[in-house]
């Protein structure tokens, strides 16, 4: 079992085959969610399923399996993958790399004739990236129980598309939608391999990233109303400028994330709408997004006690009004601890050395978690680009974390197994 390794070249030439289908004029990729070329993508992996002999199925979320038995098929699943479809020009492996590690371990078992334990299923989740339709971790969500039919039910993109259609198109369905739900029952571990999109690996130069928790997000809108005067004859000391104050709370909330000392604290305003937007007028309103990423509640909620303690200063010396809306307060998603140490021990014994990190960015593994054992394994990203043309990977990082997969798989197969047949004795 030690000596099994993946294929790097095969792992490789299926990277670069699937990055050619929806590949733009700029070298991106355009393969959003039930696009021609996303079908066209899931009908590629579909075959190549099932020329490794495994059971494919669509289920009514369109989320794509590939099923391999076990020796014990009684036993539940452990079920690895990731989603296949992108941003709109985005790069070939966020997402589809971890699809594409998962058949080359499917191809790696077939060739040495080795059988597991518990049944093997890789997926491919629909619509993880955000999409037209509104609805991101859509397969993830939909096996976990958090997307129901009452959710997609009238839900259309700009182009007026229901995404009941789009769904029954690519081989999902509307009507049983609820039956895509997978119980904790029939899973016994959840493994994803992702890029990292961040420099935290390669500025360590470790190959192998070990996700403890995949970060929680709080977001909310905040409004700060002042007054509007005119621009020349309003002096200094007369102003209740709502862009000046605004502008205040958003160097204070970068100043709080970088004093946390949790480098995995993350603050960002990202949208800034000012009214009325004119040269000679003082603004009088002004909107902004606001978000808190952490791997914990805690992080979370200290950044923005401290936030609002700046907040608060900032109405009083600026004699401002602000009103406050919680758009989203998105829990962390801690990551299994046996999956968590079996992944490192199957490092160790490759001979690679393997780091512990948080996800900064969403993932199907947040759902997963929540009915099974999960785990997440990182790649390192090349300048930590991705979501464009230029991500990228380098090759023997890929390898690596193949091999981690290959062998992670393995070892959770002998865990698992104990401990099951420990409960029945």
């Amino acid at each position: 079992m030690q000596s099994m390794k993946i294929n790097i070249q095969r792992l490789l030439s299926n990277i670069e085959v699937l990055g050619k289908i929806g590949l733009n004029k700029h070298g991106g990729l355009d393969r959003t969610t039930f696009t021609d070329a996303e079908l066209m993508a899931r009908e590629w992996l579909r075959q190549k399923l099932k020329g490794q002999q495994l059971e494919v199925r669509l289920d009514e979320a369109a989320n794509i399996w590939g099923r391999r038995p076990g020796k014990q098929n009684s036993l539940p699943v452990i079920t690895f993958g990731s989603h296949i479809d992108t941003v709109p020009n985005g790069g070939k492996y966020d997402g589809a790399l971890g699809v594409l590690m998962a058949l080359e371990v499917m191809e790696v078992l077939n060739e040495n004739n080795f059988t597991t334990e518990h049944p093997l299923e890789l997926v491919s989740f629909s619509a993880e990236e955000p999409n037209p339709f509104g609805l991101s971790t859509f397969g993830s969500r939909a096996i976990t129980g958090k997307l129901m039919s009452q959710d997609v039910q009238g839900v259309k993109n700009p182009d007026g598309l229901l995404v009941t259609d789009a769904l029954a198109k690519a081989g999902g369905n509307p009507d049983t939608f609820d039956n895509a739900v997978r119980t904790p029952e029939e899973l016994a571990a959840f493994l994803e391999v992702h890029i990292e999109q961040g420099k935290r690996l390669l500025t360590r130069n470790i190959p192998v990233g070990v996700v403890t928790a995949i970060t929680g997000i709080y977001r909310e809108v905040v409004t700060v109303h002042g007054e509007a005067n005119h621009a020349g004859t309003t002096l200094m000391n007369d102003r209740k400028d709502a862009l000046t104050a605004a502008s205040e709370l958003i160097l204070a909330l970068e100043s709080v994330c970088r004093a946390h000392p949790a480098e995995e604290v993350v603050g960002t305003i990202g949208r800034i709408v000012v009214q009325p937007n004119a040269a000679n007028i003082i603004p009088k309103q002004v909107q902004l997004s606001l978000e808190i990423r952490g791997k914990t509640n805690k992080e979370i909620k200290e950044v923005l006690a401290q936030w609002e303690k700046e907040l608060e200063s900032i109405i009083f010396t600026r004699d401002v009004q602000v009103d406050r809306k919680v758009m989203l307060d998105q829990a962390p998603s801690p990551m299994d601890e046996t999956v968590m140490e079996t992944i490192e021990e199957a490092s160790q014994q490759l001979g690679y050395e393997s780091y512990r990190l948080g996800s900064m960015a969403g993932h199907d593994a947040t759902h997963m978690a929540t009915i099974t054992k999960s785990g997440m394994i990182f790649v390192p990203s090349i300048d930590g680009i991705s979501h464009c043309p230029e991500e990228e990977s380098r090759v023997e990082d890929i390898e690596k974390v193949a091999n981690v997969l290959l062998h992670s798989i393995l070892s959770l197969d002998k865990k698992l197994t104990k401990g099951e047949e420990t409960l029945k004795q």
